[in-house]
């Protein structure tokens, strides 16, 4: 990186509530020579609002490898710049790929501003398990597609997160249920941090029935959250080890005392797991 060149700045902006954009995104956002965003009516609003009056210039996904020369060449000149989304953090399921591959692949320094998201908002808040999850953003919109991409996904054992929009969030999950099973836990976090954000669990099969329910819950902006594959278990934990694996869980995490009651019992890890999550569910 030559000493004169700018820096890119990927900085997250609110999802929703304004309030949520960071103290060092305002700082960035108020003195780089331009920032490029996805919808500059959209984002002025949010300038405005914090009284940031910087240059803006489009950059979506039908004009992004065009753009990219132009502020590349801002950048090489040593202009600094940022990069911000309609909302939460840029390249997630957003543009802003071909960009930072360039500037990257050009020698020059990108910087994240981190802050919002809505796939890791919605998780923290789910109860499903967050150690281990899988990303896949939006899923095909027409049914055959997303059907099959749902098979390919229907054994994955860590926690699957989807966005989905408003006029197809209903077929979607009705689409989860028939292929991943009517009765698999789920989450759908509406609208987060917005007025009416809701966030609600259920079975895939309900959570279907409570959207054709009410039209104003498919209102909106949707992150659907499914719980991974759980391998079934054929044998049955014996009473011994049933014992020693809840004496455990009052005093351990659950993952480590299914796995420590493993080792004691001599019971299969993944029995003791199951167990424990039923044992907790129970409870």
């Amino acid at each position: 990186m030559a000493m004169n060149e700018g820096v890119l700045y990927v900085v997250a902006t609110p999802i929703g509530n304004l309030q949520d954009v960071s103290a060092r995104a305002l700082d960035i956002l108020g003195r780089v020579a331009r920032i490029a965003a996805e919808d500059t009516r959209h984002s002025r609003k949010l300038l405005t609002h914090y009284g940031i009056d910087t240059p803006l210039i489009a950059v979506h996904e039908h004009n992004e490898r065009e753009v990219t020369e132009t502020l590349l060449d801002m950048l090489r000149s040593g202009d600094d710049l940022a990069l911000i989304s309609d909302a939460g953090t840029p390249l997630i399921s957003d543009p802003g790929f071909y960009l930072v591959r360039a500037v990257r692949q050009a020698g020059m320094r990108v910087v994240p501003m981190p802050g919002p998201c809505a796939c890791v908002a919605a998780l923290s808040a789910s109860g499903l398990p967050t150690d281990r999850f899988v990303f896949e953003g939006f899923l095909p919109a027409r049914q055959h597609a997303r059907r099959q991409r749902l098979e390919a996904l229907r054994a994955e054992p860590r926690t699957l997160v989807f966005y989905e929009s408003s006029h197809r969030v209903a077929d979607c999950l009705a689409d989860m249920a028939g292929v991943m099973g009517a009765g698999r836990d789920a989450v759908i976090a509406r609208e987060l941090t917005k007025t009416f954000e809701t966030i609600k669990a259920g079975s895939l099969s309900g959570l279907v029935t409570w959207l054709l329910e009410d039209a104003q819950q498919q209102r909106g902006e949707f992150v659907i959250m499914v719980h991974g594959e759980v391998p079934a278990v054929d044998a049955a934990m014996d009473r011994e080890a049933e014992r020693v694996l809840v004496l455990l869980m009052q005093e351990l995490p659950l993952k480590q005392a299914a796995a420590l009651a493993a080792k004691i019992t001599g019971q299969a890890k993944n029995l003791c797991y199951q167990r424990a999550l039923e044992l907790k569910k129970a409870n």
